[in-house]
């Protein structure tokens, strides 16, 4: 009987132990798995944006190459963007359809200028100046922190955040922003396609390139 019951025993024993290393394999495997970061195609990971935004917010010099695309009921078209942003200074180079060929819009310490073929014009504000010359207008007093994935401090805002933290949706000074796509810049994940609609006017951003610039430039 005991040559029998032995051999059983030792496999019985070899059998356990077998099941509690494979259970102990799959919970290292799973813990593994839920301490790393949740991650994106793109490679943005949770708590990225928490822990740059004060860099974002001082990211305040810079050069942005793009398209606009301009959508309403009476028309569908875009244009090309070469904005170069200062704190105290912009200079913003629109091109292309609905520009209406080469416009230049300035500002500096709250004088606004649009310059193109027809002459140079100056308004109070930069959305007043685009709707007397091009017949519509960019929320250019907000964009340069829209456009960074962040609100302005002027007004009030309601913004959402995705799974990761990033900003998704940002409603401002009747805007409706979505942020749609983003790439790592200078260190830091900026927005690459954002879509601001107010009312019927629906304008697409996308960023072809952003680039930091020199502060005395």
């Amino acid at each position: 009987m005991l040559t029998t019951l032995l051999p059983t025993k030792r496999l019985t024993l070899s059998s356990r132990t077998l099941r509690l290393w494979v259970v102990g394999t799959a919970l290292l495997a799973l813990a593994g798995c839920a301490s790393q970061a949740p991650i994106d195609e793109g490679g943005r990971q949770a708590g990225q944006w928490e822990r740059q935004q004060a860099d974002v917010e001082a990211f305040d010099t810079w050069t942005l190459v793009g398209k606009a695309g301009l959508r309403t009921p009476q028309e569908n078209t875009s244009a090309n963007l070469d904005w170069n942003q200062h704190p105290h200074y912009f200079r913003m180079l629109i091109s292309g359809p609905f520009g209406g060929g080469r416009n230049v819009l300035e500002g500096r310490e709250g004088r606004f200028s649009l310059t193109n073929s027809d002459g140079r014009f100056e308004a109070e504000t930069p959305e007043a100046l685009m709707e007397e010359q091009l017949g519509w207008a960019l929320p250019v007093s907000a964009m340069p922190d829209w456009v960074r994935g962040l609100p302005g401090d002027h007004a009030s805002y309601h913004l959402e955040t995705d799974e990761l933290g990033f900003p998704s949706f940002l409603q401002q000074d009747g805007w409706d922003i979505d942020y749609r796509d983003w790439e790592q810049v200078e260190g830091m994940w900026l927005p690459r396609r954002l879509v601001m609609t107010y009312g019927d006017v629906r304008i697409t951003l996308v960023v072809n390139q952003w680039q930091a610039s020199n502060r005395d430039s």
